[in-house]
C-alpha cells in the first residue's frame, strides 16, 4: 500500500509539472514557431536544358530520370512536426490549374544544407500537357512532405520553401 501511494504521489507531481514547461524550449513541439508569408526572389536564368558536367564519373547520372517540376505559383502553409529522429516538413501549395502531379519538395541546393541558418526547399509539381480546368481552390491544393533528420537539422534557424510568388518560412524558437 505504501508503495503504491508513493508511486501515485510521484505521478501527479510529475504530470502537474508538465503545464511548467508547455511554453519552454524543452518541449520539442515549441521548437519550431509558426510560418509566416515572405516575399520571393527571381529564380535564376539557367537553361534546364544544357546538361551540368560533374567530371569523369558523370555519365554513370545520365540514365536517371530528370524530374520536370516547375514551382508552385504559392505557398499556403509549411508546417514542421516532430518526430523520433528529427522532423517532418509539410507545406501546402496553391496552383493556378488543377491536375499537377509528383509534387515534391526539391532542395535549393544539391548538399541540402543550410546557408546561414537557413534550409530552403521549393515545392514544385509536373504540370499535364493538355490543359486542365482552374477549378475551385480545394481542388487545386496540394500537400508535400520531406523527413529530415536531427544531423541535417543541427545547424538549421530557419526553414523556408519557395512558390513562384511567395515563400513561407518558420523560425526555430
Amino acid at each position: 500500500m505504501r508503495k503504491t501511494l508513493t508511486l501515485f504521489a510521484a505521478l501527479s507531481l510529475t504530470l502537474s509539472a508538465c503545464g511548467a514547461i508547455r511554453d519552454s524550449r524543452v518541449n520539442p513541439f515549441n521548437w519550431f514557431g509558426q510560418s509566416r508569408s515572405v516575399a520571393t526572389t527571381a529564380p535564376e536564368s539557367t537553361n534546364p536544358l544544357i546538361p551540368r558536367s560533374n567530371g569523369f564519373f558523370s555519365r554513370g547520372r545520365a540514365n536517371e530520370e530528370i524530374y520536370l517540376g516547375r514551382p508552385f505559383e504559392q505557398v499556403t502553409d509549411l508546417t514542421v512536426e516532430r518526430v523520433p529522429g528529427g522532423a517532418i516538413i509539410r507545406a501546402t501549395g496553391l496552383a493556378a490549374r488543377q491536375g499537377i502531379y509528383a509534387v515534391q519538395l526539391t532542395p535549393a541546393n544539391e548538399d541540402e544544407e543550410p546557408v546561414n541558418g537557413v534550409l530552403t526547399y521549393r515545392l514544385e509539381g509536373v504540370r499535364p500537357k493538355a490543359n486542365t480546368p482552374v477549378g475551385t481552390v480545394p481542388t487545386r491544393e496540394v500537400t508535400a512532405g520531406r523527413k529530415l533528420t536531427d544531423q541535417q537539422l543541427r545547424n538549421v534557424d530557419v526553414i523556408r520553401v519557395e512558390g513562384a510568388l511567395n515563400a513561407q518560412e518558420t523560425r526555430r524558437r
